[in-house]
Parts: C-alpha cells; structure tokens; sequence
C-alpha cells in the first residue's frame, strides 16, 4: 500500500505522543518501546486517527491486541464483554473491530446496519472454533429443558442457538441466577469445570454439561508456573483468568476476566503482579500503571496479533471483501436474544 510521506513535524508529534503512551510498555522480555519504535508506529497512527475521522468510524481494539493498537488508535479498548456495551452504543456508521472474527460478529448482531469491518478478517479462536451450531443441536436434543450457556468467544451461530451469552466477567453470576440445576455450557472446557466449582462454592450447586475445547493461551498455564513465581517473587499477587485450569485458578490470589484484573491491579496497593494470561493485558497494564511492575513469562495469542497498524490502516481505506462481516438476518435476530438476555442478566 502506497502512502504519501507526512509532514515531519507532524510525524515527529505522533512519534512523541507513543512514546508518552508506550515508554513503559515491553516489546519483548526486558527490551521496551524506544522513541525509534514509536516514529515508525507514528506513520500509521497518525493516518489512522485523521483516516477514521473522516470516514465516521470507530476502532475497537480488545486488549490482546499488540499496544499500537491499544493506545495508539483504538477508540475503547478492553475485554469481549466492554466492547459489546460499546459496539452496541456507538454512533459511528463503521465499526473497524481489532480482535478476532467472534467478535465483528457480535458487533454486527449488535450492529447490523452498520459496517463492521475486521482489519485481521477470519482470524481464528480455539474456543470459538472448537464448536459448532450443529454440535449445540444435539446437545440439545440429548438434554431437553437445560438452558444453553454460550461463553462470548462463540460464532455467530453457536450463538443462535443459545439463551443466553456470558462473558468471563458475569458468567458465575448468570449461572447462579438461573433456577435450574442443570446447565448446558460450551465451548470452554476448563471455564466449565471452574463455574461448577464456583457454583458449589456460592451454595449454588449445578451440574454443567460441557462441550467444545480450551483457550490456546490460558490452557498451558500450570500449577508450577504459579509455584515458580511465588518462589522467585515471594510477595508477589498472582492473578489468572476462569479460562486456566482449575487447578492453575485455586493457586492464584485472584481469579478474573480481563477486565477484572485491570480492576485488581487498580485498587491494590501492591506493586508486584504475575500475571497468567495474555501478553496483551500486561503490556496494557504496564502502559497504565507505570510504577508497578508485571512479570509475565509467555502466553500470545497468535490470532489477536493478527491485527496490525497496517491492516488497520488498509481496512479503512478499502476493506476486502473477506474482511467485511456478513450474517443473514436470521442468525442476527436469533443470536440477538442471547446477547440481550446476557445485557438483562447482568445488569
């Protein structure tokens, strides 16, 4: 893609602006963002931000997404649950949705008038790709009556064919609320496994009939690497996500969505925080609170760095075809409804 060169007081700007927001932030282990980072990030940030003005559109950049994105052009950032609220809020004619593919699907549900557009197109997710609407048919069939509990990081169509949708923020709440004993829930394995030990914990025990696969990132966490951190770092806080291994969750001081560690780390005192989730929330966290410090070994999602300044750029100035979400009006009015009975639910 051919850009005409910026003006150089311009870029310069752009360039000092990341660096402000960026400084703190780890391109990998040990080595941060530099000035010189942020002077090449800026030729693209800066178009991108004159770019959407012009063609009424807002970016939404979920937070495992790589930091150019995050606090460089992303309009609201955060996990899949904020930027459902946002999707379905907005006023901008094009939603530019920087996350994977479930999630323009939720935003066109949400927003099917609008454009939704995915700079990254199909980019994948284990979770999402680990089930399908078929499979949930005959769930259904097997258990008749029990409501279907889809976690958010499901299709379009999986979607349609549940009650209600559920984040990682408000699943146990959900769950807990709903008067029946039994629950169908997919396609998280391991989130399964820890709603049923959450439910018994509360008083409210179910049983949750399970199907699907487990997050590529938070599944490879173990006990050990909780262990290791507590031995290196002897007061350190460690904060995981309900989609690890039950195991992985009882070893952490806290266990919460994306969001809710963001909230963690905003209201404690502490300043040392091992984190066992994606390297996305640790750089954002590091942008953010510049006097704490994050340890964090491994854990990228492949599938939310397909998401670049680039592909940013490029989807706003002409979006192909296989980045542009489509969904019939039938699957959108159908998963519409679970969508809405999470907002009912949770609030």
């Amino acid at each position: 893609m051919f850009l005409p060169p910026l003006d150089e007081a311009v870029l310069q700007q752009e360039a000092h602006r990341l660096y402000g927001l960026l400084n703190s932030v780890s391109r990998s282990q040990g080595v941060k963002w530099t000035l010189e980072d942020c002077l090449q990030a800026a030729s693209y940030t800066a178009r991108i931000n004159q770019l959407k003005k012009e063609k009424d559109a807002v970016i939404l950049a979920h937070s495992y997404t790589v930091p150019e994105l995050v606090c460089g052009v992303a309009d609201f950032s955060g996990d899949s649950y904020a930027l459902s609220r946002q999707a379905a809020q907005t006023a901008a004619g094009t939603i530019i949705f920087a996350g994977v593919w479930f999630m323009a699907e939720t935003a066109k549900i949400l927003n099917p008038s609008k454009q939704v557009i995915a700079p990254a197109g199909r980019a994948g997710c284990t979770l999402a790709d680990g089930i399908t609407a078929q499979e949930v048919r005959a769930l259904k069939r097997a258990h008749p009556h029990v409501p279907v509990l889809c976690y958010v990081n499901s299709t379009a169509e999986v979607k349609a064919e549940s009650d209600v949708c559920v984040t990682s923020g408000n699943v146990f709440d959900i769950a807990a609320a709903l008067p029946q004993r039994e629950l169908i829930f997919v396609p998280d394995l391991l989130m399964a496994q820890n709603l049923e030990i959450e439910l018994k914990r509360r008083g409210t025990p179910k049983k949750i009939i399970s199907a699907g696969s487990s997050c590529c990132v938070h599944a490879r966490y173990t006990p050990q690497d909780a262990a290791e951190l507590r031995r290196q770092y002897p007061h350190i806080k460690i904060l995981a996500h309900p989609e690890c291994r039950p195991e992985v969750c009882a070893a952490a001081d806290y266990v919460g969505s994306t969001k809710g560690m963001q909230d963690y780390v905003a209201a404690s005192s502490d300043k040392l925080f091992g984190l066992l989730t994606e390297q996305g929330l640790v750089n954002r966290l590091e942008a953010q609170y510049k006097d704490k410090k994050f340890i964090w070994s491994f854990g990228v999602c492949s599938y939310m760095k397909e998401n670049t300044l680039q592909n940013t750029l490029q989807a706003l100035m002409q979006p192909l075809p296989e980045q542009v979400v489509a969904l019939s009006p039938e699957v959108i009015a159908r998963a519409r409804k679970s969508l809405d009975k999470m907002f009912e639910l949770a609030k």
